[in-house]
């Protein structure tokens, strides 16, 4: 398959260590955008599109102006036929610029969980139907796009969705244990007993079961290439 030229739009506020996990996991020629400083595309020249997590959240609009010029330039790419993924943050900006709904979240989820797809997508091609990954998230997609299919679930909600070639993923897949790490420590609205027992469970054996999943991004780039089958009906 040749290289696709994708656009990596990354919303992360330190982009240094999402910017290597996406490089070292999507075999693509990546181009990246740090939109959470403002930079964004000027055209819609590429092969796809992927869309990070951040710490902020993309009902922020008064507070952070990058958000909404960034939902609309994907609503603009899924307009003219681009695939898009978005991870966490990006799964729930793809989900607003289709015509869904975010809310924050009752319970924080974040640590190694257990996450359920229907295996009627080809995103999931590989990966068990129960499968292993790593999440951190106050907020979650509480609507679907209009049109869009729900792929994959837990008992937080929504973790999967497609709606034509824009797909959606709440966990984070490109995580190594160092983001892992660095991510939950990072978190002072947790307390020290949660946050030490995520800490605790961030480990080798943990790291490899979720490594699975990092399936999805060959599987992503194959349905951007056109090399992948189609959906199940």
């Amino acid at each position: 398959m040749q290289s696709l030229r994708v656009a990596l739009l990354n919303a992360a506020h330190d982009p240094a260590d999402t910017a290597r996990n996406f490089r070292r996991e999507v075999d693509a020629d990546l181009v990246e955008f740090h939109v959470a400083g403002g930079e964004l595309p000027d055209s819609y020249d590429f092969d796809a599109v992927i869309v990070t997590g951040s710490r902020s959240s993309v009902y922020w609009d008064d507070e952070e102006g990058w958000i909404a010029p960034t939902r609309e330039w994907v609503a603009n790419a899924d307009e003219q036929g681009l695939p898009v993924l978005g991870v966490c943050f990006g799964h729930q900006l793809v989900a607003e610029a289709l015509g869904g709904a975010v809310e924050g979240m009752d319970e924080y989820e974040i640590g190694y969980r257990t996450v359920a797809h229907d295996g009627s997508d080809p995103l999931f091609d590989g990966v068990d139907t129960e499968f292993t990954v790593f999440t951190t998230h106050s907020d979650a997609v509480t609507e679907l796009p209009p049109g869009a299919d729900l792929l994959a679930e837990n008992e937080y909600g929504v973790h999967a969705f497609r709606r034509g070639s824009a797909y959606g993923v709440q966990f984070h897949p490109e995580y190594d244990t160092r983001t892992a790490e660095r991510v939950t420590q990072r978190k002072d609205d947790l307390d020290d007993e949660r946050k030490s027992e995520v800490l605790a469970d961030i480990d080798t054996a943990q790291y490899q079961a979720a490594c699975e999943a990092k399936r999805l991004f060959d599987n992503f780039c194959e349905l951007a290439a056109g090399d992948a089958p189609p959906a199940a009906d």
